[in-house]
């Protein structure tokens, strides 16, 4: 235990960035209604969203995307207690958790936790692969950990001991594989525009090999094969992305050689 974090009861702010998600955030709102506080940032839905979260007490603030850290930290900055638990709307928290994290804030040992979190993936909850436990830290205190500002696969930083909590986040990582795939490519183009931005070099030997050791890694050293049919898409679509992400880097890279 960290004898030098606080040792009496902590409020806690709930922080969510939600666009168009009228259908997911009831629970994700609902699960986090101990919060002293909940506070949403969108960034411009046309849907219910705004309207649904302010019906269930949240405190709704507009803000234009800034990618997802940034949008993340910018959450995080609206709110107005130092500690803050950090979900997205396709995910809540389940029972177990909960009670971790209210036993956790009567007496917190560190100024961060993580906790598994359980995607649920063509209808079947992973348990294995990378899909679980899939570590995430998002219980903190602000002053000591913030968002990193990547665009996409974004995390939060720190310098600070992390606990870890019993309970899993669970987390709904897809509506229909058609647009998952479609959001798995847009994040596949962000990552390989930022490897480009920081001068990686592409390599044929990396657009072949690494999708192969992801599949040895996930698929049968850490069990994916255990979850079935969908483990095996979810790996296989795991796998197609590092290729991708590692291909469309080779295009922008020949691209600027022919100009």
């Amino acid at each position: 235990m960290n004898e030098s974090a606080d040792q009496y009861q902590q409020k806690l702010s709930a922080v969510i960035i939600t666009f168009n998600e009228e259908r997911a955030l009831p629970r994700c709102l609902q699960s986090v209604a101990f919060a002293d506080e909940i506070v949403v940032v969108d960034s411009g839905s046309v849907d219910r969203t705004c309207e649904i979260a302010q019906q269930m007490g949240a405190n709704v603030i507009q803000k234009d995307w800034l990618g997802y850290g940034r949008q993340k930290q910018f959450a995080v900055e609206q709110a107005t207690n130092n500690w803050v638990i950090c979900l997205d709307a396709d995910e809540w928290i389940s029972d177990e958790l909960r009670a971790s994290i209210i036993a956790t804030m009567q007496k917190p040992g560190y100024y961060a936790y993580q906790f598994p979190r359980c995607n649920r993936f063509l209808g079947r909850w992973l348990r294995h692969g990378e899909g679980y436990p899939d570590y995430n830290l998002r219980l903190y205190h602000r002053a000591y950990a913030h968002w990193s500002e990547d665009p996409v696969h974004e995390h939060v930083q720190t310098d600070t001991r992390v606990g870890k909590l019993d309970g899993d986040l669970m987390h709904e990582s897809e509506e229909g594989l058609e647009s998952y795939l479609e959001k798995q490519n847009k994040y596949s183009s962000l990552q390989a525009k930022i490897l480009f931005e920081q001068g990686a070099k592409p390599s044929v030997v990396k657009i072949f090999l690494s999708p192969f050791f992801r599949f040895v890694k996930f698929y049968l050293v850490r069990g994916g094969w255990r979850d079935g049919m969908p483990g095996l898409i979810h790996v296989s679509v795991g796998c197609f992305n590092t290729y991708m992400k590692n291909a469309k880097l080779w295009a922008l890279v020949n691209r600027i050689k022919k100009q």
